[in-house]
């Protein structure tokens, strides 16, 4: 981590990137902790146990460099935010489906992170923060295939030769000639229902265990919006003799106590959800019909509303921390004056 530049101060972009890595991974650490304390494969356990040994090591890294920095410590989350004594909430198979998809999460994080660091010792710290992830989620699925779980993308033609866009109704997808799928639409289809069913499954958990009626209320809500866009993805394969993605509700048990903190089952589906809104927005850079991108549109809608709610919500229960900001000159001068 040393490097010639590590003296000079954070800019705002690490101090954003670092501060939000932070965060999640006291998250991470709490929730794969708990899922330890339940888990009998194992293989599995050894995949859990690399991923939270990855969170402490990041949580240390990061430490370290807001200390050398004079950077106040985050609070996130913490042992008051997990119960390791409460029964089992999850089966073994969902911890791996569980893992691909934070760690997918993760990896939009540090990868975007990479090419606007300034100092050398946050970009190695990135550079290697990706990796592990790379590494880790390449085990997840090696296990998901060994095990049976991994469900594969659907299959189409190999195109015999290359060809070209001859018409404008190649864009159409509401009147006249609507084309099939093309490869890049039914990645983008397979990617946001295999992430939107991992979330259904976690808010069919969180919903049965919240301590409190309006988190479970807010947290069905989040169940339906995510039903919603998973048979609108089914719907749009299925028009095209594609497969879908099945459920994971059966691989959440029936018990009603509670592992974690209201805090962080709300934190952890604004994150969630915040994460779909940029896989819904690279789907669409890389969409070609106008009904598909009129989709995704509506469904970042009902997303921001969701996101928007949730935080005034852990606001209203002190529970936001806030991220660093730029400071507010107009605010100075009124107290000033």
């Amino acid at each position: 981590m040393e490097s010639n530049n590590s003296h000079i101060r954070l800019t705002s972009v690490e101090m954003g990137k670092l501060w939000a890595t932070y965060m999640g991974n006291t998250a991470s650490k709490c929730v794969l902790s708990y899922y330890l304390q339940h888990i009998d494969d194992q293989d599995i356990k050894k995949v859990v146990e690399n991923a939270l040994n990855l969170s402490e090591t990041l949580l240390e890294n990061i430490k370290e460099i807001f200390i050398k920095d004079n950077f106040p410590i985050p609070i996130g989350f913490t042992d008051k935010d997990v119960n390791l004594d409460a029964p089992r909430l999850f089966l073994d198979e969902f911890y791996l489906h569980y893992l691909k998809y934070t760690s997918k999460a993760g990896m939009s994080i540090y990868s975007i992170a990479i090419p606007i660091m300034t100092r050398e010792d946050i970009r190695e710290f990135f550079i290697n923060t990706l990796n592990s992830t790379i590494k880790l989620i390449t085990e997840v699925d090696a296990l998901l295939m060994g095990k049976g779980f991994y469900i594969k993308p659907p299959q189409i033609p190999t195109p015999e030769k290359v060809d070209f866009i001859r018409k404008q109704n190649y864009l159409n997808g509401v009147f006249g000639d609507i084309r099939s799928l093309h490869a890049l639409e039914i990645a983008h289809f397979y990617d946001n229902i295999e992430n939107n069913v991992t979330s259904r499954g976690l808010l069919t958990g969180f919903s049965q265990v919240a301590s409190t009626e309006k988190i479970q209320k807010f947290l069905l809500r989040g169940k339906e919006i995510t039903n919603k866009h998973i048979e609108a993805f089914a719907q749009q394969l299925h028009k095209n003799n594609l497969p879908s993605y099945p459920l994971f509700d059966d691989l959440v048990s029936t018990s009603t106590s509670s592992p974690f903190s209201g805090k962080l089952m709300l934190w952890h589906k604004i994150e969630m959800f915040s994460m779909r809104i940029r896989s819904y927005a690279n789907a669409i850079s890389l969409n070609g019909r106008r009904d598909i991108g009129k989709m995704y549109m509506q469904f970042l809608m009902d997303i921001e509303l969701y996101v928007e709610d949730a935080a005034n919500i852990m606001i209203d229960h002190g529970w936001m921390e806030q991220p660093p900001k730029a400071t507010d000159r107009d605010e100075l001068a009124n107290v000033d004056g």
